[in-house]
């Protein structure tokens, strides 16, 4: 058994395998639990193997993101079986309130703690459709891709919330399209993509940028680079969900359980994150 193996691992390695902590396993193994035994409840065939398991192969499949017979194949499954237990499982941990997160409506909100928020995009890149392929067509990323808006809290380098669109569509219209709406009090920090974004909401900071007839001047060097050094936690947390291979390579899958995996991963980071512990060791490579 698989699991017999990698539960005796140290809590480094644990993590390097599986992509999570140990105490975020056990209490996803809790959840799927409660879920298990009311499934069971309803009758049916007892799966062949246990729930530690299947959790195992749900996480090793987002994580190194193998096709589901190469994942089959390493647990003693049907292709098929593999599948349905994935889809399961991430239908499961999706639908808990630990595994969501504080959605577009937060920021909105007086009583809550958000001071700072950094908006970004970030592109996947997906298998070229077979029809309607300009729409999905990034000039930025020369290929075709899946777009998705970021929203941390600087404070708690927690991700609020996500939207998600075809990679032609800029960055500012996605925001806009998102109906994502920013209490007045919250200021927000954005790259150059966000041009405009003052007429919505006034308390924003973004680059400036410069022009053949306006240079910059040291001033305005100096203000990016400050603007710079704030927005750079997006990138960085961006780049922790991305260790999950499933967000970063090439997405096979149909494009309509994309924004549910990334809003799982994200949830993921949200729990495995502390104060305490620099972000770069959050996940280890």
């Amino acid at each position: 058994m698989k699991y017999e193996v990698i539960k005796v691992l140290e809590e480094e390695k644990f993590r390097r395998l599986t992509g999570v902590k140990r105490s975020t396993f056990e209490k996803m193994i809790k959840i799927l639990n409660e879920a298990d035994k009311s499934k069971q409840g309803k009758g049916g065939r007892k799966p062949k193997r246990g729930l530690e398991e299947r959790l195992l192969m749900a996480l090793e499949y987002i994580r190194e993101y193998r096709t589901y017979f190469h994942v089959s194949q390493s647990y003693g499954v049907s292709e098929s079986t593999c599948y349905e237990t994935i889809k399961w499982i991430e239908n499961t941990l999706i639908k808990h309130p630990d595994f969501a997160l504080p959605g577009r409506k937060a920021v909105l909100k007086r009583d809550r703690e958000y001071e700072l928020v950094l908006i970004d995009a970030t592109e996947t890149p997906i298998e070229r459709p077979p029809k309607k392929q300009k729409p999905f067509y990034s000039g930025k990323k020369k290929r075709h891709t899946l777009k998705t808006q970021v929203l941390v809290d600087k404070k708690s380098k927690a991700v609020i919330c996500t939207s998600f669109t075809n990679g032609r569509r800029h960055d500012f219209r996605l925001f806009k399209e998102s109906g994502v709406r920013i209490h007045p009090d919250i200021k927000t920090v954005t790259d150059t993509g966000y041009q405009g974004l003052g007429k919505i909401h006034s308390n924003s900071a973004l680059p400036k940028k410069k022009t053949k007839k306006n240079p910059l001047t040291k001033e305005d060097k100096r203000n990016n680079r400050a603007l710079s050094s704030q927005r750079v936690l997006n990138e960085h947390v961006i780049g922790m969900i991305k260790r999950f291979k499933i967000v970063s390579d090439r997405y096979r899958n149909r494009r309509k359980r994309f924004g549910l995996r990334f809003n799982l991963i994200a949830a993921i980071y949200n729990m495995e994150i502390t104060p305490t512990m620099p972000i770069a060791n959050l996940f280890c490579r």
